[in-house]
């Protein structure tokens, strides 16, 4: 095994598909079976859910609500798609913990990070929903904080293209890829792989984080096993 602890970073336009708002049934499902071939692997599995498929804290201003506000119901967002993952992830016989770092009690537990570790050592797959329970921070920032919070050994972060380029893919036919990166150059071109606050937390403690396309079937399994598969960023 190349890794034994994975934080799994999703966004939550990864699970529209081609639905324009929301959630894809068929996505979520291909999306619970890639993870369920990772976690066969025997590697232990955490998973960070972004809320962009439902709100962004980010619009909340053009849209008339401050930006703390708006912040606080893209948490909520993300717990929405945590709980529909984990429905897709029992379906498929896996055995799941929401945390929430917003207080969802009915719903959720609390984030207690050795709460979550008992879980992982048990091998649950821990979702976590709620971002860091903080405004003015994306789910960027805590995938890495989570990474860093559970020993995870790689942060993956699923994407629509192939990995990192020097400029979007989708719009430019120009844009070279990048095996590898370095943290540093990350930020110095402002590649929008992460946040550059999760970044910074991830050269911090020379945590690596590789890239690659959710919709290659198989992918991130191959990435689980060590295999060369989109991009990797670290020092």
């Amino acid at each position: 095994m190349a890794y034994k602890r994975i934080l799994l970073k999703l966004s939550g336009e990864a699970l529209m598909g081609k639905e324009g708002y929301g959630i894809d049934p068929g996505t979520m499902h291909e999306v619970a079976e890639e993870i369920k071939a990772v976690s066969q692997t025997g590697v232990a599995l955490a998973i960070v859910v972004g809320g962009g498929n439902i709100f962004r804290g980010m619009r909340a201003e053009q849209q008339g609500i401050d930006r703390a506000t708006g912040d606080y119901m893209g948490m909520m967002a993300t717990v929405m798609n945590c709980l529909a993952l984990q429905g897709n992830l029992e379906r498929l016989g896996l055995p799941t913990r929401v945390q929430s770092a917003l207080e969802a009690a009915a719903v959720a537990e609390p984030y207690v990070r050795r709460k979550a570790l008992s879980h992982l050592e048990k091998g649950r797959i821990v979702i976590f929903a709620g971002g860091t329970g903080n405004p003015f921070f994306t789910t960027d920032t805590a995938a890495a904080l989570r990474a860093v919070e559970i020993g995870a050994d790689v942060i993956f972060k699923a994407t629509r293209v192939k990995g990192v380029y020097d400029k979007d893919p989708e719009l430019h036919g120009d844009a070279v890829f990048f095996p590898e990166i370095s943290y540093m150059e990350v930020l110095s071109r402002n590649l929008k792989v992460m946040d550059a606050t999760a970044i910074s937390l991830c050269m911090e403690n020379r945590l690596p984080i590789v890239v690659f396309n959710l919709r290659e079937k198989g992918s991130m399994r191959r990435a689980a096993l060590g295999e060369s598969v989109g991009t990797i960023v670290r020092g």
